[in-house]
């Protein structure tokens, strides 16, 4: 066999270890997400032992959380599945904070709902999530300001994320949602996806 040769299989291996390292990946951001979820329950429950009588705050967080991880499970399942996902009417002024639960300190957000009341049918657990990666990756990106725009369009709500960081790369914007994209050195690509 000469060195330009390819050892017999070897295409149909390197398609099988694509599809084990996208799968790895995958397995990493649900871990990721899900690990999240754990952290924010297990440091409530240590807030909740050390003041038993004011624990409701951390309780309601616990719940929440515990709703997140079961979610992201089910999601999960639903997607393996086919099936498609379930989205109900939702405030977009409650969508909002949501996103925003756990991210790091430092960047001035900005909100314009118009009307206030403006509702999105949107997926109750995916869509803070979504909101949550893309303000994350504005912090990583060392953005300072983030403004986040709704407004009624036709039939549908148009919600906007801008910041002051340096935009996304030409090369990825056309493909940023698709599963594996990713400018970002260790990123996984999942997030938005």
């Amino acid at each position: 066999m000469s060195g330009s040769e390819s050892p017999p299989g070897g295409a149909a291996n390197r398609d099988r270890r694509d599809r084990l390292l996208a799968i790895g990946e995958i397995a990493a951001e649900v871990a990721h997400e899900l690990r999240n979820a754990l952290q924010i329950v297990s440091a409530n429950v240590y807030l909740a032992r050390q003041n038993p009588t004011a624990a409701e705050p951390h309780l309601a967080k616990i719940e929440r959380s515990t709703r997140i991880a079961q979610g992201i499970v089910d999601d999960l399942m639903a997607l393996a599945r086919g099936e498609a996902v379930h989205a109900e009417p939702i405030p977009v002024v409650d969508l909002l904070p949501l996103g925003r639960e756990w991210l790091p300190a430092g960047p001035a957000f900005e909100d314009s709902v118009e009307p206030a009341t403006l509702k999105a049918r949107a997926h109750a657990g995916l869509v803070p999530r979504l909101f949550h990666v893309l303000y994350e990756n504005a912090i990583k990106a060392k953005a300072t300001r983030i403004t986040t725009t709704a407004r009624a369009v036709g039939s549908g709500v148009q919600i906007e994320i801008s910041d002051d960081g340096p935009g996304v790369p030409e090369s990825i914007r056309d493909s940023l949602f698709e599963p594996l994209v990713s400018a970002r050195s260790g990123g996984s690509g999942l997030g938005l996806a």
